[in-house]
């Protein structure tokens, strides 16, 4: 049968939510994947004895409020069952250099306060005030969940929701008297939304950073693969169709400039609804343009893409006590400033490395370990001049480059335990994805182009009928938690459009 009521095209995390959900109430539905497994980033790969996450750092699961989408109340309400292992710290940050820091902020509103109290003594009150502003934005979000967007209703009962909206987390933290290291440190997860915090939305680093310290960092027990596949299962058990190898490579329109269905594997499939898990650039160069507005097209061009990544993954016949690590996540930055971080990025302005070995100690053969290295990479990083030919040689001088760094900041040695490495640049994630640039960001998060900009303009922004987004290029931005609310969120509208007959 080709005619279903839903199609979904990706089986990345926001696809496998939209896909179960709608399944799940009742409608025929169809995922397409065209690799031969679901998961986008959210999978593993094995080389010789070690299994390695591509992307996956921590969830932050829980959301800042109990009647807010949270990534396990998503979980729970599909019949999803994946354990989670969670991480009493957050993360190790290290500044080099003579005015630098060793910082490790524990997890936890009271742990992290005692924390960041010790690192910069007398800003506890204002790091404190900064974090309790979710209340107000958590109070407004539930008010616009369930009474819709009123701009005169938010200005009467929400002016600081609007405040907090309308200005920079770096703007928020001075208004408050946050002082200068303490913001520092704050702003370590810069990175986690890809845009400086002198420029990141506050709002939007406020919901995250909240989670992440309220809720603690948490991780599949079984990896981010079981993850997927356990929705796959669920999505199947709701008479879902799955079809993997299956690369769309048209989205089909009516007369009236209505999406219904897509070419994929040669083969026409129709639906009611369409759901795209696919960055709307790649899907407006496999539409026939006349179908699609000027204002969505306008806008697709005008957006930034977000960042990618340069990835390291080693594995090492030695265990992680033995080698000298006692961190799960540690942040190595060359400055202090994000600013400053983001403008030094090609020269260790700021990276990641992560062993999962503390979280999941049997995540490795016995007697054996992982790292896990993150390196941001924004649009134009890579050489211009890079060729096929040089390319390998490139990754490795990037791998040893950045391998290097660490054994000198942490004073230990990794080389000479190094089993099993691969290397993965944007140019990986951008063949793996098929996302321009190999961003796993979608579209950066500016000024104008933020979360709330993007929340209040959804309507007139996705104007395509029976086309509906899920992903990281969606109104959230990106993020595995933000993957799997915005499936939730499509599939949502999706539902509702169906049973009204739209």
């Amino acid at each position: 049968m080709n005619t279903y009521d839903v199609i979904v095209v990706g089986a990345g995390n926001g696809g496998l939510v939209a896909a179960t959900e709608v399944a799940k109430a009742g409608y025929h539905t169809l995922l397409l994947e065209k690799h031969n497994l679901p998961g986008g980033c959210a999978t593993s790969f094995v080389r010789g004895r070690f299994e390695f996450e591509p992307s996956l750092h921590e969830l932050c699961s829980e959301s800042s409020s109990t009647e807010l989408d949270g990534v396990s109340g998503i979980f729970r309400d599909l019949g999803v069952d994946v354990p989670l292992v969670y991480e009493d710290t957050l993360f190790r940050a290290i500044v080099k250099g003579e005015d630098g820091y060793d910082v490790t902020l524990k997890a936890g509103r009271e742990p992290f306060l005692d924390s960041m109290e010790e690192a910069v003594p007398g800003c506890r009150e204002s790091v404190k005030a900064f974090l309790d502003l979710i209340t107000p934005i958590d109070e407004a979000q539930i008010d616009m969940n369930k009474n819709g967007l009123n701009p005169i209703r938010l200005f009467q009962d929400h002016a600081d929701f609007l405040r907090v909206a309308a200005h920079s987390a770096d703007e928020v933290m001075n208004a408050l008297g946050v002082p200068e290291k303490a913001q520092h440190l704050l702003n370590t997860y810069w990175g986690y939304l890809g845009v400086p915090t002198d420029e990141l939305n506050a709002l939007h680093y406020l919901s995250m950073i909240v989670c992440y310290i309220d809720g603690h960092p948490s991780m599949p027990r079984y990896r981010s693969h079981e993850l997927s596949l356990a929705l796959v299962k669920k999505f199947q058990e709701y008479g879902g169709e799955v079809r993997y190898n299956s690369e769309v490579t048209r989205f089909l329109f009516n007369g009236k400039h209505e999406c219904i269905g897509v070419v994929a594997g040669g083969k026409v499939l129709y639906a009611k609804k369409v759901i795209s898990n696919v960055i709307p650039n790649n899907v407006f160069n496999r539409s026939d343009e006349r179908h699609i507005s000027a204002r969505s097209r306008k806008l697709a061009n005008a957006r930034k893409i977000g960042m990618s990544v340069s990835t390291v993954y080693l594995g090492l016949d030695c265990t992680m006590e033995e080698l000298g690590v006692n961190d799960y996540s540690v942040f190595v930055m060359s400055d202090k400033a994000p600013r400053k971080q983001y403008e030094n990025r090609q020269n260790f302005g700021m990276y990641i490395v992560n062993c999962l070995n503390k979280v999941l100690p049997d995540c490795t053969p016995e007697g054996t370990s992982t790292l896990f290295f993150t390196v941001p990479f924004f649009p134009g990083d890579l050489p211009a001049d890079l060729t096929a030919q040089d390319y390998k040689k490139y990754k490795n001088a990037l791998a040893e480059k950045y391998i290097r760094d660490y054994e000198k900041v942490m004073g230990i040695s990794i080389v000479p335990h190094i089993e099993e490495i691969s290397v993965a640049t944007p140019v990986t994630f951008a063949r793996y994805l098929g996302t321009p640039d190999g961003t796993i960001y979608g579209y950066a998060s500016e000024d104008w182009d933020n979360i709330i900009a993007r929340t209040a303009m959804k309507d007139a922004d996705y104007d395509t009928k029976n086309l509906y987004f899920c992903g990281g290029h969606y109104i959230r931005g990106d993020g595995y938690p933000s993957g799997y609310i915005t499936g939730h969120m499509a599939a949502t509208d999706v539902i509702q459009a169906l049973k009204e007959g739209k």
